[in-house]
């Protein structure tokens, strides 16, 4: 695994990046987080259910707009057999640039730290204020836990337990 700092920048200027982009239409845009321990054929279904909403717009471009995005999501997300261990998150859409210029976005990737929530969420902007919870420092707590038999050492961090050693008195 790379350097936790390295990896809470590079988080940084990918939240700032997508901060900034903006879409050409209404809910054109999907901000997607799925947790470790959720299934990928759920989501998927969920997706699918999607697709039939946009038959309701007026605009036949803001209907393009979300179709597009929700069939890439589908597709990169038929790409997985099941969640990553970390989970998985995706942004996708049609955003415009500063010079007025349309460009197909997708990001996908899979968080360096758990993230045990899910959120979706069709916009004409990204929505990043899940990923706060990746850029807090990890708060790590030991202990060590000894009786007359043997002494644990172990370690907590989140919802996270992990036994480091198991030795007997």
């Amino acid at each position: 695994m790379a350097d936790p700092n390295i990896e809470v920048w590079k988080l940084k200027k990918l939240i700032e990046d997508l901060e900034a982009a903006r879409g050409n239409g209404a809910n054109c845009m999907i901000s997607l987080i799925i947790p470790p321990h959720d299934q990928i054929a759920r989501v998927t279904n969920m997706l699918h259910d999607e697709f039939e909403t946009p038959s309701n717009f007026n605009s036949r471009m803001n209907r393009q707009y979300v179709l597009g995005a929700i069939n890439s999501a589908q597709k990169r997300l038929n790409i997985y057999n099941s969640v990553p261990p970390s989970g998985l998150i995706l942004y996708i859409g049609t955003i415009v640039s500063n010079d007025g210029k349309e460009k197909k976005v997708t990001i996908v990737f899979e968080p360096f730290r758990p993230i045990d929530m899910f959120f979706y969420f069709r916009d004409d902007k990204f929505h990043t204020e899940s990923l706060d919870e990746l850029l807090r420092p990890e708060v790590k707590f030991g202990f060590i836990v000894k009786d007359h038999i043997a002494t644990l050492f172990g370690t907590l961090s989140g919802n996270t337990r992990q036994m480091l050693r198991f030795f007997p008195c």
